[in-house]
């Protein structure tokens, strides 16, 4: 099988994913419900606008626009990195961060006008996984009393952060040489 149909079925797997989990929790859950699984793992519905924990950004139209460009440009990136037959597990983690990056702008785009809550590009993003860890104990200075770990997110931000991390880690190198190569004024 080709490797631009194995990186396609991936992305597409993931966004399967995404959207199965977002739709599971969005049309059973009431927002602000929370199943308990473990004392440190929740199902935990919310809805955000559609930045990191929840910030927010101004108009909403104009942030899914900035999003649209810049996930576009991923995938022009990645085809790029198919074409010239880059090794499949640098392409594999710049697919997970733009897999995500489409299964949070789908919530934004289409969710307001599917469940009849906005406008198209205005939807809001289903967050469910939570992890709160521990709690840190109320003697600790400026600690006291938080909790460990208290972000709410969901599969595609987990996407986005594994393909970002596993760059950072793994593929340093790798996205400096071809970011230059791709991306560079000095490119011929």
């Amino acid at each position: 099988m080709k490797k631009s149909v194995k990186i396609s079925l991936f992305i597409v797997l993931l966004l399967v994913i995404d959207q199965v989990i977002k739709i599971l929790v969005k049309t059973n859950m009431d927002l602000g419900q929370s199943i308990h699984i473990f004392s440190w793992f929740q199902i935990y519905f919310i809805e955000n606008n559609g930045m990191a924990f929840g910030m927010s950004f101004g108009n909403k139209t104009l942030l899914t626009l900035f999003r649209l460009i810049v996930s576009g440009l991923v995938l022009y990136y990645i085809i790029l990195l198919i074409k010239d037959n880059y090794k499949t597990s640098y392409i594999v983690c710049v697919s997970l961060i733009f897999a995500g990056a489409i299964g949070n702008i789908i919530d934004c785009l289409f969710y307001g006008v599917i469940f009849g809550e906005s406008a198209f590009m205005n939807g809001r993003v289903v967050d469910m996984f939570y992890f709160p860890l521990f709690t840190f104990p109320d003697w600790l200075p400026l600690l006291g009393g938080e909790i460990f770990f208290s972000p709410v997110f969901n599969f595609a931000d987990s996407c986005i952060t594994i393909g970002i991390f596993s760059l950072l880690i793994f593929f340093r190198k790798d996205f400096n040489i071809t970011f230059d190569k791709y991306f560079s004024k000095k490119r011929s």
